[in-house]
């Protein structure tokens, strides 16, 4: 089919906002690299936008020479492997629950569910019922009251309902129960569903900052995106130097290429690109899983 003046035009115009929209996303984290890799002195003058204006690691060997944003980091990986692997399995459970229609109150689970997208309790009482659960302070606060989303829920269900209703027969015939059948048979099937959810969770849990910085006080259990929320609003220079060891304080200042905002970019890149490393794992996933959630039965 040859395409008309108008048509192409058309395309040029639909390709240059693609492009532009695609700039103005990834720009500002290339810029935050850049500037991560650029010595603090030189940043202070501005005008760094594409390159280095003068290449430096420095700011990552404070990042890693800080033992408490390694720990901030180490805490970050196990949420989020912990938080990710029993979000899932729990909100699966609930979903192919949810499916029976042999479920007494199903519709009743499913109208409280709903409830819940809408309304919540407010930050007190929830600080409250956490409190009372004895989760303040630990590390089970921040896999706990998430651990079950009804969002999730919802595709899990529409997901399971498209299966042949005949695999749930067979393997009852076969002697396979409820948890047989889940496990051997629903969950081994449901490859889409479980990739697109676990990295969606995994990013959540990741990127969470808010809540680690309410219910805990204990920095050793603070993830690095608390730590590095706190090093945004504050001035680390001044802050943190009490905190350090002479050594390290020592080092620090032997180090005048470092500033606050070369190293709140180094420490932003390290808890920023382990995670992007996992998209490219799970992208052939995307478009079928993303399409069971649109629509809700």
């Amino acid at each position: 089919m040859k395409l008309t003046q108008g048509d192409k035009t058309l395309s040029a115009v639909i390709y240059i906002l693609l492009f532009l929209l695609g700039f103005a996303a990834f720009y500002p984290f290339w810029n935050a690299a850049v500037i991560s890799f650029n010595s603090g002195n030189d940043t202070m003058r501005g005008g760094i936008t594409f390159w280095p204006r003068e290449l430096t690691l420095e700011n990552y060997a404070v990042v890693f020479k800080d033992d408490r944003l390694l720990g901030g980091f180490g805490v970050s990986v196990l949420r989020t492997v912990v938080g990710t692997f029993l979000s899932i399995l729990a909100t699966a459970i609930f979903a192919y629950g949810m499916t029976k229609t042999w479920l007494i109150g199903r519709k009743l689970y499913m109208v409280v569910c709903i409830v819940t997208m809408f309304f919540s309790g407010g930050l007190i009482p929830t600080y409250l019922l956490i409190r009372e659960l004895q989760l303040i302070d630990t590390f089970w606060v921040m896999i706990v009251p998430g651990l079950i989303s009804v969002w999730n829920m919802i595709i899990f269900r529409t997901f399971f309902k498209g299966m042949p209703a005949g695999l749930d027969e067979s393997a009852r015939i076969d002697g396979c129960s409820n948890w047989g059948v889940l496990f051997r048979i629903i969950l081994p099937l449901s490859g889409p569903v479980l990739a697109t959810l676990a990295l969606f969770t995994a990013v959540y849990h990741w990127n969470d900052w808010f809540a680690p910085s309410i219910y805990i006080s204990n920095v050793d259990l603070l993830p690095i995106q608390t730590k590095l929320q706190q090093i945004l609003n504050s001035n680390i220079m001044l802050e943190q130097m009490s905190q350090m060891d002479s050594a390290a304080a020592s080092h620090l200042n032997r180090m005048k290429t470092v500033t606050t905002k070369s190293l709140s970019m180094a420490t932003m890149m390290v808890a920023t690109v382990p995670i992007l490393c996992v998209y490219p794992f799970v992208q052939k996933y995307f478009v079928k899983g993303v399409m069971i959630g649109s629509l809700k039965e």
